[in-house]
């Protein structure tokens, strides 16, 4: 074999190694026979940029969330989807609009975001500074839910998925979503904690020979 030859295949070889090593969201994630479950966490809002817990505050997108969510277009209109659904709040519904899918998607009020209560609009420092200890994953929020009852509302969508005939797209929220990874691997409301989710970002969960898994997790989207 001519060097040139043998370094250009290994140079593709290295590349396709790496193709696949790669986190981000790419439509080649979604193309495996099993059910594919994809979900996206809405785009940014002002609350999400000063870190205050926004549950049932309908708070809308930033132009630059808008932008952002009308990116997942090209992607998401090659796909076939058996079942979409969405949470009633506007940063959800709207990204799943400008994403493209929003003339097949179901509300679902089991996927609105963790009430919060008495700790709506507050920063993680300030509840700290009544509760150092807190965590939302373990304690829940006075006035609001526990991780057992968002836990509950997960395991309502989950069902409605696993029936579905293909692939299914969900828009949501932050914790809602890490709760949401946690209860399709098994694991309690509370192991959300272990689920780190940032704002416009993909996950796609499967199975691995019957077994509910998760192929990708918190991806950022990269259009191919």
């Amino acid at each position: 074999m001519h060097p040139k030859s043998h370094g250009s295949r290994l140079g593709a070889q290295t590349r396709m190694r790496t193709a696949v090593q790669r986190p981000e969201l790419t439509l080649r994630c979604l193309s495996m026979a099993v059910q594919q479950v994809l979900l996206i966490r809405h785009g940014e809002t002002e609350w999400s940029l000063s870190g205050q817990h926004t549950g049932l505050s309908d708070i809308p997108l930033t132009e630059n969330g808008r932008r952002v969510a009308s990116q997942w277009k090209p992607i998401l209109s090659e796909r076939s989807f058996a079942l979409v659904l969405t949470s009633p709040l506007q940063r959800a519904r709207i990204t799943c609009e400008l994403a493209g899918l929003g003339s097949q998607a179901q509300t679902d009020r089991d996927l609105i975001e963790w009430n919060y209560g008495r700790y709506e609009g507050l920063t993680s420092r300030q509840i700290r500074a009544e509760r150092p200890e807190w965590m939302v994953f373990r304690d829940g929020c006075p006035g609001g839910e526990s991780p057992e009852q968002v836990g509950a509302r997960v395991d309502r969508v989950i069902g409605r998925i696993r029936v579905a005939k293909g692939d299914v797209a969900v828009f949501a929220h932050g914790h809602v979503l890490r709760v949401f990874g946690a209860r399709w691997v098994g694991l309690d409301a509370t192991a959300g904690s272990h689920f780190l989710l940032d704002t416009a970002t993909a996950c796609v969960l499967s199975a691995y020979r019957g077994v509910p898994a998760i192929k990708r997790w918190n991806a950022p989207l990269l259009i191919e």
